[in-house]
């Protein structure tokens, strides 16, 4: 009985706290935690923009129908009703019950399609890292910067150092290194079998398929440290493959840069000015 009691004032709290967030959001995963993590891409906060708007449109519909159906529950049993009603047709609740479905679905389509295509434009890259998916472990290039190559592997739990803020499962020996407010582009691929190089805070995730090049792009707007995991079931050592991005200053990316032996990518050149006559001939 005492179960019964206290049922609906935790499930009131629960619903509370998912719609208005009362789970603080953050990079790191918290106990309890409902809300997404912190979103740090312009792509992340358009998918937690319309996962909230689906939100309230899913508890809408789900409030009206358990509510027409305790209608329907009181309203119309054999006690309260013993004469049931023999109307077949009703016009305008059929013309209803089609139509505002339809309205509904057009709601969701306009900014589903919206965020679809602002996730694969793909805008010009300022980097570009190429990322390869191995058993198991994941392989940073950076084509443009004078094809500066690192191996990234996961930390075994006796080398995790949490003075260095070093997470079990999920820190590695060489993570990516990324600058910030800079439109980065990940080529990803795979030398072996199918993996999936997902990071959440990015609102990224593409399969890594050997023999094909597939693209994600990111512009991560705060410094910070960020993980990820493959997300595609490629063996024993799924659970080994962690992601993790460090997102630091353009100065300290150039330095660092420097450090690997590498170059800063030159910018693109102007196209020269072409004059009218030239154009007409």
């Amino acid at each position: 009985m005492m179960i019964k009691n206290l049922f609906l004032p935790i499930f009131v709290f629960v619903l509370i706290s998912g719609i208005w967030g009362i789970s603080p959001a953050s990079a790191d995963i918290l106990p309890w935690q409902m809300n997404f993590q912190e979103a740090v891409t312009p792509a992340m906060e358009h998918i937690t923009s319309f996962h909230n708007m689906m939100l309230y449109i899913i508890s809408g519909i789900v409030a009206f129908v358990t509510i027409l159906l305790l209608y329907v529950i009181i309203r119309f049993n054999s006690k309260t009703n013993p004469v049931p009603s023999t109307t077949t047709h009703n016009v305008l609740l059929e013309v209803i019950w089609t139509v505002v479905p339809v309205i509904i679905l057009i709601v969701i389509a306009v900014p589903s399609f919206k965020l679809l295509f602002f996730e694969a434009r793909n805008p010009e890259p300022e980097l570009t890292v190429k990322v390869v998916g191995y058993q198991w472990y994941w392989g940073y290039e950076y084509p443009e910067n004078g094809d500066i190559t690192i191996t990234s592997n996961m930390l075994k739990d006796e080398e995790i150092n949490p003075s260095k803020g070093q997470v079990r499962l999920l820190s590695v020996d060489n993570p990516m290194i990324i600058p910030v407010d800079t439109n980065v582009l990940f080529q990803v691929t795979a030398s072996d079998v199918i993996h999936s190089f997902a990071v959440p805070q990015f609102g990224v995730k593409v399969d890594a398929v050997p023999g094909r090049l597939n693209s994600a792009w990111a512009r991560v707007n705060k410094i910070g440290t960020y993980y990820g995991q493959c997300s595609e079931l490629c063996g024993k050592g799924h659970g080994q493959m962690p992601i993790e991005i460090k997102v630091i200053s353009k100065e300290d990316f150039a330095a660092w840069i420097q450090s690997q032996g590498g170059h800063l990518k030159s910018p693109t050149p102007p196209k020269p000015d072409v004059p009218a006559s030239e154009n007409n001939t």
